[in-house]
Parts: C-alpha cells; sequence; structure tokens
C-alpha cells in the first residue's frame, strides 16, 4: 500500500507552476467580479480551467520523465504556451477599471518630454533595410526564448532552468496587471491614420506585420512585454553563458527600439518594460527562495505527521 501510494504521489509544484496557477486564478476571480463589464466572461473562466488543468496535468507528466530531452520539451511547451495564453486572457480584463484607454496620458507625456510623438517622427529614416532589420530583431524574441532555455538547461541544469522560468513568469505577469492598471491601446489604435509612410520591407517585415494581425490585439501595451520578456533573458544569459549575452547584445538593443519603430508601442511601454524586467529580476530570488522554504516546512511537517 506503502509502495502505491509513493508511486501515485503527486510531485510538488515549482514556483513557476505557483505563479502561473495563481494569475490564472486572479484572473477568473476579476473575469467572476467584473462579469457585467465583459462580453463572453463565462467562456474565459471555461478557458482558464481548462488551461489550468492542463498545465496541471503536463507538469505532473514532467516530473515523471527521466530522459532530459524530453523532460525538458514536456516543461518548456506548456510553460511558453501558458504565459502567451495569459497574454491574450488578459485583453478582456483590460477595461475593467478605467473603462477606457489611456493613450492620451502617454502621448502628452511623451509631447512634453520629446517635443512630439516620437514614433511619428521616425517615419523620416524609414527604409525597407531598416525596416527589415528591426522586424528580424522584433521576431527574433520568439526563438530566443526556446534557444535561452534550451542553452540553460542542457548546460547548468533544471534548476538554472527553473530560475529563468520564473523569472521571466514573474516579469511577463507584472506587465499583465499593467495592462489593467494603466490600458494603453497602442500607437497604430490611437495614431494610425497619422502614419503617411509605410513600412515596408522582407520576409521578416511580412511576419511582424502578420504577428501584429493575427496574435496582437489593442492594449497590451504598458509595460511592452516584448522589452520586459527581453530584458530578462538577456540578464539570464549574463548569469549562466556570458558568450551568448554578448552574442545577443545587437538583437536585444534592436528589439528595444523595433518596438517603437515598428509601431507596435510608444517609447513609454519601451522604457516601462526594461524596469520592469529588472524588477522581476530583482524580486524573482525572494520570492523563489520563499517558495523553496515553504515546501521545505510543508515537508518536514507531513515527515513529522507521518
Amino acid at each position: 500500500m506503502a509502495q502505491g501510494e509513493a508511486r501515485f504521489k503527486l510531485a510538488p509544484l515549482q514556483a513557476t507552476d505557483a505563479i502561473i496557477l495563481a494569475t490564472l486564478g486572479l484572473f477568473t476571480v476579476l473575469t467572476l467580479l467584473f462579469c457585467q463589464r465583459m462580453e463572453g466572461w463565462g467562456w474565459l473562466v471555461l478557458k482558464n480551467l481548462a488551461v489550468a488543468a492542463a498545465y496541471l496535468g503536463c507538469q505532473q507528466l514532467a516530473a515523471r520523465v527521466s530522459w532530459g530531452p524530453l523532460r525538458f520539451a514536456l516543461r518548456l511547451l506548456p510553460v511558453s504556451l501558458t504565459y502567451g495564453y495569459l497574454f491574450l486572457a488578459v485583453d478582456k480584463l483590460q477595461l475593467i477599471v478605467h473603462g477606457r484607454f489611456l493613450d492620451d496620458v502617454v502621448l502628452r507625456l511623451e509631447a512634453m518630454v520629446f517635443g512630439g510623438q516620437p514614433t511619428l517622427w521616425l517615419e523620416r529614416f524609414t527604409r525597407p533595410v531598416v525596416t527589415e532589420w528591426m522586424m528580424f530583431a522584433y521576431m527574433f524574441y520568439f526563438p530566443m526564448y526556446a534557444l535561452l532555455s534550451a542553452v540553460i538547461y542542457f548546460r547548468d541544469g533544471e534548476a538554472a532552468l527553473e530560475d529563468y522560468f520564473f523569472t521571466l513568469g514573474l516579469a511577463n505577469i507584472l506587465c499583465d496587471l499593467g495592462f489593467i492598471l494603466f490600458p494603453v491601446a497602442g500607437p497604430m489604435t490611437a495614431l494610425g491614420n497619422q502614419y503617411t509612410v509605410p513600412l515596408t520591407g522582407y520576409v521578416f517585415t511580412w511576419l511582424g506585420e502578420w504577428v501584429r494581425g493575427s496574435l496582437q490585439f489593442p492594449g497590451g501595451s504598458i509595460p511592452s512585454p516584448h522589452c520586459a520578456a527581453a530584458t530578462v533573458m538577456w540578464a539570464m544569459a549574463w548569469r549562466y553563458h556570458r558568450l551568448t549575452f554578448w552574442l545577443l547584445l545587437p538583437v536585444v538593443l534592436s528589439l528595444y527600439g523595433s518596438t517603437f519603430y515598428g509601431r507596435y508601442h510608444y517609447v513609454s511601454d519601451a522604457v516601462t518594460g526594461v524596469a520592469t524586467a529588472a524588477l522581476a529580476v530583482k524580486l524573482a530570488p525572494l520570492l523563489a527562495r520563499w517558495w523553496e522554504r515553504r515546501g521545505a516546512k510543508r515537508e518536514a511537517q507531513a515527515a513529522g505527521c507521518g
């Protein structure tokens, strides 16, 4: 009987699992509390619950796999996809506090600081080659996520990968909360008819426009999750593989500029995205250690009861 109980014992939750499930829970509670201000709120609740159940199933499966590459894949895919889902799920929650987008505040602030709107000013420098490089940097965010995960896991092991995932998740979720507390639609929504120079380029420009039209929505702007996540990735590269850090230098710096050159974000979004990442990098080790101490205490209590 004892062997059977041990065989089916649930694997403990990592800090990454806790922050993902807590955010799904928070979004569900907010949806129920503000359901009168949201369309399709019932469907969102069901999706949140389904994602939580699927995530837990994958987490338990990954904990029982011993072959490294498969264990890595079973960890990478659910974590990455769930972070992506949370970004999409927050769309419905953006206006529950203010009831409108606050682009006018950002536009006034940037006019005071820069004397105009930088995304419009940059039109004079728009060239197909420049646009293609910027769109390459913007799109490199997606493979960079997985490539750096692999470098960290196969070089430094699971603990380092969990550090990476948790810090990245904390930054993403702080951004998600920012979309609710200070909703901003973004330049293309607020200023779309003022742009007179099209963003023309080649393959990566096409991909960047496809992402804009298929995976993005008005909002999700401040802090910039693109800048926040890229900064965390760069910081983790510095922590675990310095050569990768230096190789990423031109791409990450260009990625920052691409967010407002490509009219995905305002400059303010990029700046607050980097600041959010810096906060996540500082807070993540403290929160992770707290979670580990909590888990160790629970295991000691369970052993004492046993």
